[in-house]
């Protein structure tokens, strides 16, 4: 078997093999637990459960064979990983709202299949590449595809922590009128806080309600709030917390304090919508000189270069 016949299968293995694993994660990603989906389903067709080795066995091939490995995989790199870059990683997991449903080793081990499969792109790309010079570069090729496999996870994890963040940012004003309003009709802090989780679905009310679960397990409120802010990592959100936390201190009202903080937030949100609006034409102009000018040009100004050329080739040659 030739090298390059070789390759493109070790290719197409790796490709399969990412992509079962990425889209069986991706499925994780549900908010029912697969276990409790599934035991659902046995109660709905009347069966029973005889044992926990019949029920693994009605789960996927990917489930009980690929993730199992990604995941021994994971471990295997994450001793090899700094403490500090999992950490790290696992703070962005949370701060992206993946908590419980993707660990730091298994985020590792889609990184490392990631990189093996555009490493082996690359090196294909350049072992088929025509021009002599793209063949002599294919280590480099191949090197640069496994680097940016590497990273596109982890681009990927930013985009879902700024955009979660954006998220957040918007419906805080929101939450906070909410949480105002049920602290002047006489409710507690907590009880506010219940209200915002049972009367909005979204990633405050989502955060809310593990700090609720926090306090019942016997953390203090200010200990939970704290982990809040520092889980969000939001300047407004950390603002508020510092400013609830600090009346709770010196014993002041919340009615006031949350109050002003829900006008605070408003106003910035306005400010920013503003700011959006202002960037707006500069974001427009590179698609208006280089896709919109050309295509107008070329329908009104086209019809006339043809009649002048036209004129100008029988005025040279006579026709």
């Amino acid at each position: 078997m030739s090298p390059v016949l070789l390759g493109l299968l070790l290719l197409v293995l790796a490709l399969v093999i990412g992509a079962i694993v990425l889209v069986r994660l991706a499925g994780r990603y549900q908010e029912q637990d697969p276990m409790e989906e599934r035991l659902f389903q046995y109660l709905a067709e009347g069966r029973t459960v005889r044992s926990i080795e019949e029920f693994e066995l009605q789960q996927p091939f990917t489930e009980r064979v690929l993730i199992p490995i990604a995941r021994r995989v994971g471990e295997i790199l994450s001793r090899f990983t700094p403490q500090k870059a999992l950490l790290a990683t696992e703070q962005d997991l949370v701060r992206a709202g993946l908590r419980g449903k993707i660990d730091p080793t298994l985020f590792l081990a889609i990184r490392f299949f990631l990189a093996i499969t555009f490493l082996f792109l690359g090196l294909m790309l350049g072992r088929m590449a025509a021009s002599p010079t793209f063949r002599r570069l294919t280590l480099v090729l191949g090197v640069g595809f496994g680097l940016l496999g590497y990273y596109l996870p982890m681009l990927w994890l930013r985009s879902r922590i700024n955009r979660r963040k954006k998220v957040i940012q918007k419906a805080l004003p929101d939450v906070l009128d909410l949480l105002s309003i049920a602290v002047e009709a006489g409710l507690t802090f907590d009880g506010a806080i219940q209200q915002v989780v049972e009367r909005w679905d979204n990633e405050v009310s989502v955060e809310f309600g593990r700090v609720l679960r926090e306090m019942q397990l016997g953390k203090s409120r200010r200990d939970a709030l704290r982990d809040l802010a520092q889980r969000i990592d939001l300047p407004e959100l950390t603002s508020f917390v510092a400013a609830v936390i600090q009346a709770e201190q010196l014993g002041v009202g919340l009615t006031k304090i949350l109050r002003i903080q829900a006008d605070g937030m408003r106003l910035k949100r306005r400010q920013r919508a503003e700011e959006e609006a202002r960037k707006a034409p500069i974001k427009m102009l590179f698609p208006l000189a280089f896709l919109i000018m050309p295509a107008l040009f070329i329908v009104l100004l086209g019809p006339a270069v043809f009649i002048l050329m036209k004129s100008a080739l029988g005025s040279i040659f006579g026709f």
